[in-house]
């Protein structure tokens, strides 16, 4: 697996263009379909309440999309549904919305899969799935049209949780107090990780990461408890002062790109009319495009403006030390697989969607 190891600079036009075509396509019939739809429920009242959950807190730029989904679906459903749109850990911790959602004391989530991994190791691999991905279309190929969103579905369903759709964001960035050029930099950084796939990959890296809460992040770097921290997309960093006090961000990001996973009580689902599961998945469709385009217009707003600041050096990583990070990651990919049957179906999934497009 390692002979050939995949180099964003590398990646060819063909396949790009392809799974973008076919994401592009799909979401220009869901668009097509949700305007006639809307037209039949015009004027109606609202025949469904909902809460949903989500995995930030207001004001930042996941939260801000994820309440335009919301409102949209409002809107196309002709005001039959209304869904109130509520900030991580507003009802239930962000660990336990899984269960809550099945429970029927949400009615759905939009989260990051990986708060799960304690339930099953294979919601870390789906989650977030380190070093694979280095754009949000190739991820979403994938779930798509390579067999992942029908395993995501079979790994929530007996929760009592329907997948509507999975959608994805721009790489994150990483944030650091000293500056990292290379894989060999990450050794003994003292470094905020989250628990799971992403905390072993870096220790097996040579970091020694911590498992601190996001809401810990500034504070811990502005004190020098860390260095440096996996933690959110450029904009978000750049918004919350990240990088005025740690100066060495690294963009674009080399590690993580999460999944997002927007769910809902299957119970419910079952119980919906077509026209409306219809208008529930071409909204998720939509929003796929209107969040990515968001953060990656956000990223480089923040990104000039960081620039602007002297202080401040972005580092960007050659190629050649993505691919030493991505083939630690793939040694750890390997580990995971192990651990159940649907982790070694969810790997030998991806590895043969990854190299059928000379991803890896």
């Amino acid at each position: 697996m390692h002979s050939r190891v995949y180099c964003p600079t590398k990646q060819t036009a063909s396949t790009w263009e392809r799974d973008v075509s076919f994401t592009k396509s799909f979401a220009g019939l869901a668009a097509l379909t949700v305007s006639v739809l809307a037209l039949t429920g015009a004027a109606m009242a609202a025949d469904y309440n909902w809460t949903f959950q989500t995995s930030e807190s207001a004001g930042e730029p996941g939260f801000i999309n994820k309440q335009k989904w919301a409102d949209s679906v409002t809107e196309l459903s002709g005001g039959r549904i209304e869904i109130e749109l509520l900030p991580i850990g507003a009802v239930v911790p962000h660990t336990d919305t899984l269960e809550s959602v099945g429970a029927g004391i949400l009615q759905g989530h939009l989260t990051d899969p990986s708060y799960f991994a304690g339930k099953d190791p294979a919601f870390a691999m789906m989650g977030n799935l380190v070093g694979a991905w280095s754009d949000p279309f190739e991820l979403l190929g994938f779930m798509q049209s390579g067999g992942g969103n029908e395993l995501y579905a079979e790994l929530v369903e007996p929760y009592g949780v329907h997948l509507i759709g999975t959608a994805a964001t721009e790489p994150e960035a990483f944030v650091a107090s000293v500056p990292l050029r290379s894989v060999e930099d990450l050794k003994g950084l003292k470094m905020r990780a989250p628990e799971g796939m992403v905390y072993e990959i870096f220790s097996k890296a040579g970091a020694s990461p911590v498992a601190l809460p996001g809401s810990e992040v500034f504070t811990s770097l502005d004190k020098g408890v860390i260095d440096a921290a996996d933690y959110t997309v450029f904009a978000a960093n750049q918004g919350q002062g990240m990088n005025d006090i740690a100066h060495y961000p690294l963009y674009p990001g080399f590690h993580s790109l999460p999944l997002i996973d927007i769910s809902m009580n299957k119970e419910i689902w079952d119980g919906l009319p077509a026209d409306l599961q219809a208008i529930l998945n071409a909204s998720v469709d939509q929003f796929i495009f209107q969040h990515i385009y968001s953060v990656r217009q956000l990223d480089a707003a923040a990104v000039a403006e960081a620039k602007a600041n002297p202080e401040i050096e972005i580092i960007n990583w050659s190629g050649d030390e993505r691919a030493k990070f991505r083939r630690i990651a793939q040694d750890e990919w390997k580990n995971w697989a192990a651990k159940t049957d649907m982790t070694q179906r969810y790997y030998d999934t991806v590895i043969a969607y990854l190299e059928g497009r000379n991803l890896i």
